[in-house]
C-alpha cells in the first residue's frame, strides 16, 4: 500500500510539472480609480516562463464591486509575445479603466485545449482580482460551474502568509413542486464543496529562471480538505496560481475519445516583506 501510494505522488508530481496553465494577469494587482490597467492572458508554463499560443478564449467575464457582470470577450485584443525558444506566440490583451474603487473580478473560460503530448483536453476557468482602493467584493462567487472562490482577500499577502480558497461545484437539484400539477418538476442549483480534489500551486515569474529546481519544487501539489477547502502557504512574492482539477467526460479527437480535464484557477498576488 505504502509503495503504491508513492506512486500515485509521483504521477501527481509528474503530471503537474509538465502541465501548461492559464495565466490571466493584471500589470498591477493594485490599481487607482481613472487609471488605466492591462490584463494578459497567456498560455504555457508559469515557472519556467515558457508561453505557447493562448488559445482563443470562450469568454471572459468582468463582475464589478456591486455585484454586475459584463461581458468583455469583445475587447480582448490578440497580440504576439516571446514564446519558447524565442519564437512569437499568441496572447490576449485588454485595456481597462476602473471607474470606482473596489474589487474587479475578471473570470476568463477557454474552449476545451486539445493537448496532444498527453492525449487529453484541458478545460479552463482562470480567476483573477484586480484591487482599487477599497476592499469591496473580493469573495464574489459567480456562476454555478465548477470553480474557485476566494477565502482569504486575495491581495494584501506578505511572503510566508497561509492562504485559502473553496472548491464548489453546481448541483442540480429537482423537486417535484407542490400539490398544483401545474407546476410541474422546479430544477434548482445549489453550490457543492468537493472534497479531495488535486490542486497545483505554482509560481509565475516575469522572466525564464536561470536555474530550475526540481520539478517537485516547480509546481506544489495538494488537496481539498472534506469541506472543499484548499490551503497552501505562498512562500515569495510575485504572482501564484492555484489550480483544482478534476475529470469532465471525454471529447473525440480524430475519431477517438479523449479525457477531459476541467480546471478552475485563482490568481493570488504576494508583496514582498518590508
Amino acid at each position: 500500500m505504502v509503495r503504491i501510494l508513492a506512486i500515485l505522488v509521483l504521477v501527481l508530481n509528474l503530471s503537474a510539472a509538465q502541465a501548461h496553465f492559464t495565466m490571466l494577469l493584471p500589470s498591477t494587482a493594485t490599481g487607482k480609480k481613472g487609471e488605466e490597467v492591462t490584463i494578459l492572458y497567456q498560455f504555457g508554463h508559469p515557472f519556467e516562463h515558457q508561453l505557447f499560443d493562448a488559445p482563443p478564449p470562450a469568454k471572459l467575464l468582468l463582475v464589478e464591486p456591486g455585484g454586475k457582470s459584463r461581458d468583455l470577450t469583445k475587447s480582448l485584443e490578440k497580440i504576439k509575445v516571446k514564446g519558447a525558444d524565442g519564437k512569437d506566440v499568441a496572447a490576449y490583451r485588454l485595456r481597462f479603466t476602473p471607474k470606482v474603487r473596489g474589487d474587479f473580478t475578471f473570470i476568463l473560460n477557454t474552449p476545451p485545449i486539445w493537448m496532444a503530448e498527453d492525449k487529453e483536453f484541458l478545460q479552463d476557468t482562470a480567476k483573477v482580482i484586480l484591487h482599487v482602493q477599497a476592499q469591496k467584493g473580493w469573495d464574489v462567487n459567480q456562476g454555478k460551474e465548477f470553480r474557485i472562490v476566494p477565502v482569504t482577500r486575495p491581495y494584501g499577502l506578505l511572503a510566508g502568509m497561509v492562504y485559502q480558497a473553496r472548491i464548489t461545484a453546481g448541483t442540480q437539484l429537482i423537486s417535484e413542486g407542490s400539490d398544483d400539477p401545474s407546476k410541474g418538476i422546479t430544477i434548482r442549483m445549489r453550490d457543492t464543496p468537493v472534497p479531495g480534489l488535486p490542486v497545483f500551486i505554482e509560481r509565475f515569474n516575469p522572466e525564464p529562471p536561470k536555474k530550475l529546481p526540481r520539478d517537485e519544487l516547480i509546481t506544489f501539489a495538494t488537496k481539498t480538505d472534506p469541506n472543499g477547502i484548499v490551503t497552501a502557504t505562498l512562500p515569495s512574492a510575485g504572482w501564484w496560481s492555484i489550480t483544482a482539477q478534476r475529470d469532465a467526460g471525454s471529447r473525440n479527437y480524430d475519431g477517438k475519445d479523449y479525457p477531459v480535464r476541467q480546471r478552475a484557477t485563482l490568481w493570488v498576488y504576494v508583496d514582498e516583506k518590508e
